[in-house]
């Protein structure tokens, strides 16, 4: 990380938070800066720990909008010490058009009409701050901008003028001049008072190397973008740097921040071509074959060096690629040679000379003269000032004179010796070789360079480059490329890559390791050429950013070692033995150990301290090897996971640890895979399952170039045959989205209806807004496909919303709702040949005739013991309607008992079903505990887990028994909202102590809104998605998830948590009655009853089932006997117990399954 130096007296600051008295009320004490806040408060520290100084042309609309908004903050006390380095652009441009420096002073003018403004402004500033302040200057600053905003206002331009800044210098300076201000201003715009401050002020941050990037923000040195937004991510960052400083103590009451952070790691110039984020990488060439192979052009280089520095080993090399020809050519060998005159002990700078065009006498005297004082006279004292005056002479006599024929060459020659003398170096060599030199053999020469170049770097002639240790960087303005970007160039890479290798080779004794080398070959130049090749060629290896450096561990006791002879692989690993990555971790390197014989060393790192136990399952990796396939046939076993000695007693659970893009399902499982207990499995004590993978997952991002992802943007994917056959939504987060697909050629695009008129697919960088254009994706693996994919808006569109609710939507009287169009187009390709079932007026389902519209009902359950309560919840449903009924349950947990039970229970009932899944975003934070993840698959993904064509559906539990018509909930008006819950109840007092919403924080955060139960709830999904519903409570969830001690109800806490922004409508209370909750007067006008958890007596469900459903016996024994009729086993006969409680139940107290399913629950 490398922070700009600005320190200078060109800072101008507004304030000082240790000195001034506005902040003398804010504690000193550093440590204050660990103290947990809410998040977003600021820390009120009384030191200066975060510096904002915005460098800026104050005559810029930029620059005066961010001078009101650092007024803003500084008057509402923002705990930042702010200031400004002032510049002029006008000046800057005069500095780059005479090559970086200003060789004539600014001609004086007493018109304040021909004033460049933004000078002016800085010398006014610099009069006010001295006479009157530095927030008096500032405010002067404030008032320019403010005269110019009115001054817009009235018409249609907004640049800045002569009279803003007259008028803001008199208004500023009235109230405490004591001579009249118009007075005074004419007379500092009369003597250029300050102007020498200013134009330092300029080359300041010309010499910066900021002035291209106009406005911007140094936060402690680090430089950002110039808003408000910017400046707040800036401060945080810095926040969290400065907090692990002050932790580790390395920063204290007494330290000054600003000085520590930019000794560290200052540097005094920015160029973002050299100092690049991580998105862009810079180009690399290797130079090793350049030096071993044929050729000669970096053979025959002779290098230049620092005074004094010839002998040094020099890690770095600057290879200058410049065209003798170009005065930019030029202007780059200028600043390489001042940039050793400025002195470098560690680089060494190499020329290669081209030319553009054909080369002229004058051209091919300079090359071959600098050759000749590089060869020669390198070691002398003055051999840079004379090439430094060679330079210029050649440049202004040759390269800007009108006429190429401005000297003979002979008088060329004479300047050279005389230039060589005045600075210590003989003539003689000069005057013997010039003469004599072949012209053609130089052309020759620079012809090679030039294909040398195209060759390595891909550039035609003409191409200026610096090439430091075969990191290649094209200035892109050569007059602003100075000796400076060379020193950031040499910093920048030595210490990123060529520090490491040139330390390996200092400590090489070649002599011992290569006796057959002669001691003369041993010089510096060789060293560093070696330093060269390797650090170039190195330099192409495509490395992750992420080290590290374990040779450092001290391991002496904790590590356990495998020693591999004549292994070319060496594996280090740092492993807590008993965290779920050290599971994984360790089953891999057993694979390695195995196949590829490496030597190993693991170095074993546990948890100091344990407050839970860290490790709850075994895990197995499966990998297929050698071993799968028979020695004696064709056979082949397949890979294998075995378990033996696990215990016998525990209650386990079974999953597979798949791949990202893989939905897998198991087929074939006997025995209840949520619930397993060895011990009930007979003799044997073995159980088996098969898996199969049902499905990949296509996931995506999608874009709109300058915008945020395309929130709620609708995509359809299906072949060329059937365009609609999965459907999806774009989320916010990252624009991402998933679809379930298999191999084959798939076709996505945007679905109909408002998608598709506003937005188009945009492919290849091309936009056709004529045609509906589709994306052709190809799943030719098992490794899954990313999609990345880019939208626009059409022409005329720019401004509408994509998510409009329908008491918004101008077209709702004529298209019903927003996507009516795009629904009834999907209708017929959802749920394939059974939609057509759904459309008849009436049908004839089983022995109920069901008509009018389809119910919709939501659910999920996992283990057998939750599927019998779902069975009989459906045959509860079924029971009170006449309508219509489709089920979906989503997939992922389902048995494979259930799933083949499912389909002849819907053909005996008449109800449709539909099983979906959705696969966790990689993202977003995942639960660990089972029960978790199902309970956020309740509330998640609602947007984007069913069709596109459903517009409602009502969540029911599994465990729930239904009294009512669903249908008189599933037409309930909820008044617009996106969720309608039931609140729970509260009149049964003997829970009062358990109502955990009436106290604490739920009290304070609902404010008077109900606590709702989640057993039951209504969704509108067509409101759902418009008002984006999905995405809020996902940005909450992802808030509160990753505290262990929020959410502890997932799917109830975090939609009554969140329903200030997602409105939940409050069901009347008789739609769910609960025991628990809920006092028995109110139990006979029940619409539902739901078996939640008593937590004061924790009744196993079975059991409190059958005391408080008296209808519950009864439908247990349909599903049981119809699910044993399905499967073949033998129908258990159900007993009717005796009396329990208040209420009369039937049932069975035990049938074994019964008692296995009951003891799986406790």
């Amino acid at each position: 990380m490398f922070r700009v130096d600005f320190r200078s007296t060109h800072v101008q600051y507004l304030n000082n938070l240790e000195e001034d008295a506005m902040y003398k009320r804010w504690r000193s004490n550093i440590n204050e800066i660990l103290m947990p806040v809410f998040p977003g408060q600021l820390r009120y520290i009384r030191k200066n720990l975060f510096h904002a100084v915005y460098v800026l042309d104050p005559a810029t609309v930029c620059g005066l909008e961010v001078i009101d908004m650092i007024m803003s903050l500084y008057e509402n006390h923002f705990p930042l010490r702010f200031g400004v380095i002032l510049y002029s652009s006008k000046f800057i441009k005069s500095i780059e058009i005479n090559g970086g420096e200003l060789h004539s002073p600014v001609a004086e003018d007493d018109s304040p009409v021909n004033e460049d403004i933004s000078s002016l402004i800085i010398r006014l500033f610099l009069f006010i701050k001295e006479s009157h302040g530095t927030q008096t200057a500032f405010q002067f600053l404030s008032n320019v901008n403010r005269l110019r905003m009115e001054s817009a206002d009235s018409a249609d331009d907004d640049a800045l003028e002569i009279h803003h800044v007259e008028g803001a210098f008199v208004e500023t300076i009235l109230p405490k001049a004591k001579t009249p201000p118009q007075d005074m201003l004419l007379k500092l715009e009369k003597e250029k008072t300050f102007m020498d401050q200013s134009q330092e002020s300029s080359m300041f941050v010309f010499k910066l190397g900021l002035t291209k990037l106009k406005c911007c923000l140094l936060m402690n040195g680090l430089v950002s973008e110039s808003s408000e937004e910017a400046l707040l991510n800036a401060m945080n960052d810095e926040l969290q740097r400065i907090q692990e400083q002050v932790y580790y103590g390395n920063i204290n009451s007494y330290t000054d921040v600003l000085e520590k952070v930019l000794s560290e790691s200052g540097i005094n110039r920015y160029n973002p071509q050299i100092i690049t984020d991580a998105k862009v990488k810079p180009k690399f060439i290797s130079l090793a074959s350049s030096f071993l192979g044929r050729e000669t052009e970096l053979k025959d280089i002779n290098y230049l060096h620092s005074p004094e520095t010839v002998d040094d080993v020099k890690p770095v090399t600057h290879l200058l690629a410049v065209d003798v020809t170009s005065k930019k050519g030029m202007k780059l060998l200028h600043e390489g040679i001042r940039f050793l005159i400025g002195g470098s002990n560690g680089a060494r700078l190499g020329v290669l000379f081209s030319a553009s065009r054909e080369a002229d006498l004058p051209s091919i005297i300079f090359v071959k003269a600098f050759e000749i004082t590089a060869s020669t006279y390198s070691h002398k004292k003055k051999v840079l000032e004379f090439l430094d005056q060679l330079c210029s002479f050649y440049e202004r006599t040759y390269l800007l004179a009108s006429s190429a024929t401005a000297d003979s060459t002979q008088a060329f020659i004479d300047k050279v010796c005389e230039f060589a003398e005045a600075n210590g170096l003989s003539s003689k060599v000069y005057r013997a070789s010039l003469p004599e030199y072949s012209k053609g053999k130089v052309r020759k020469q620079l012809n090679k360079v030039v294909q040398f170049l195209h060759r390595q770097l891909g550039v035609e002639s003409g191409a200026n480059a610096v090439i430091t240790n075969g990191r290649v960087t094209f200035p892109i303005d050569e007059s602003t490329f100075l000796s400076h970007d060379l020193s950031l160039l040499e910093s920048v890479e030595f210490k990123h890559r060529i520090k490491h290798i040139w330390e390996i080779i200092e400590e090489v004794n070649w002599q011992e390791t290569y006796p057959d080398i002669d001691p003369d070959m041993l010089t510096s130049k060789f060293v560093s050429d070696i330093i060269l090749f390797v650090t170039s060629s190195m330099a192409m290896r495509d490395r992750s950013s992420e080290s590290a450096r374990f040779e450092i561990l001290s391991a002496e006791y904790s590590a356990v070692v495998f020693n591999s002879e004549n292994s070319t692989i060496h594996i280090d690993a740092v492993i807590d033995p008993l965290s779920p990555t050290g599971q994984k971790l360790s089953s891999l390197l057993r694979v390695l150990q195995r196949y590829a014989q490496p030597s190993m060393r693991i170095v074993l790192n546990p948890m100091s301290s344990l407050v839970d136990i860290p490790l709850k399952n075994y895990y197995r990796y499966v990998v297929p090897t050698m071993d799968d396939f028979s020695n004696t046939d064709y056979s082949i076993s397949g890979p294998k996971a075995f378990f033996a000695n696990m215990p016998l007693s525990k209650t386990l659970t079974m999953n597979l640890d798949v791949p990202e893009p893989w939905l897998v399902e198991p087929v074939i499982a006997v025995h209840d895979l949520d619930n397993i207990l060895l011990e009930k499995l007979g003799d044997t004590r073995t159980l088996q399952a098969v898996f199969e993978l049902e499905a990949l997952v296509l996931t995506g991002h999608c874009s709109e170039k300058d915008h945020e992802p395309p929130q709620g943007l609708q995509l359809i994917l299906g072949t060329k045959s059937t365009p609609h056959l999965v459907d999806t939504l774009v989320m916010a987060n990252l624009g991402y989205w998933q679809m379930k697909v298999s191999p084959g050629v798939w076709y996505l695009q945007l679905a109909p209806g408002r998608s598709s008129e506003l937005y188009v697919l945009k492919e290849d960088g091309n936009v056709n807004e004529d045609r509906s254009l589709s994306k052709r994706i190809t799943i030719n693996d098992l490794r899954g496909k990313v999609v990345h994919m880019e939208v626009v808006k059409k022409k005329g569109k720019e401004n509408e919303k994509l998510l409009v609710s329908s008491d918004e939507d101008s077209h709702s009287q004529a298209e019903g709702h927003w996507n009516s169009n795009f629904l009834k187009w999907a209708s017929g390709f959802i749920g394939g040949s059974e939609q057509s079932k759904k459309e008849k007026a009436a049908v004839d389902h089983g022995k109920v005739e069901r008509h009018g519209k389809t119910i919709n009902i939501f659910s999920i359950a996992s283990g057998h013991l939750y599927e019998r309560f779902l069975k009989i919840m459906i045959l509860s449903v079924l029971k009170n309607t006449c309508r219509p009924v489709k089920f979906w349950f989503i997939k992922n947990y389902l048995s494979p008992q259930f799933k083949d039970v499912i389909p002849h229970m819907a053909q005996e009932y008449g109800f449709e079903y539909e099983l979906i899944t959705y696969k966790w975003p990689t993202w977003l934070h995942k639960q660990k505990e089972k029960q978790r993840i199902i309970w956020a698959y309740k509330i998640l993904f609602l947007d984007v887990i069913f069709p596109l064509s459903l517009e409602k559906v009502i969540f029911v539990d599994a465990d729930q028994v239904v009294r009512a018509d669903m249908g008189e909930l599933y037409d309930m008006d909820i008044k617009g909202r996106p969720l309608a819950y039931t609140p729970f109840c509260d009149n049964n007092k003997d829970m009062d102590g358990y109502r955990f919403w009436r106290q604490g924080f739920w009290k304070d955060h609902l404010r008077g809104r109900p606590y709702h139960i989640s057993a039951l709830y209504v969704v509108d999904l067509k409101r759902f998605r418009e008002t984006a519903a999905g995405d809020n409570l996902r940005v909450f969830y992802e808030t509160l998830s990753k505290d262990p001690n929020s959410l502890a109800n997932l799917d109830q806490d975090l939609p009554n948590y969140a329903q200030h922004t997602v409105p939940i409508f409050s069901l009347p209370q008789e739609w769910l009655w609960c025991e628990s909750w809920c006092g028995n007067a109110t139990k006979s006008k029940a619409k539902t009853i739901d078996l939640c958890n008593n937590p004061m007596t924790k009744e196993p469900k079975l059991q409190g089932a059958r005391r408080i459903v008296s209808e519950w016996p009864d439908l247990d024994s349909e599903a049981r006997q119809f699910t044993a009729k399905i499967l073949g086993e033998e129908v258990v006969t159900l007993e009717t117990p005796a009396p329990v409680g208040p209420m009369q139940t039937s049932g069975s107290d035990a049938s074994s399954k019964g008692d296995l399913e009951s003891k799986a629950e406790l």
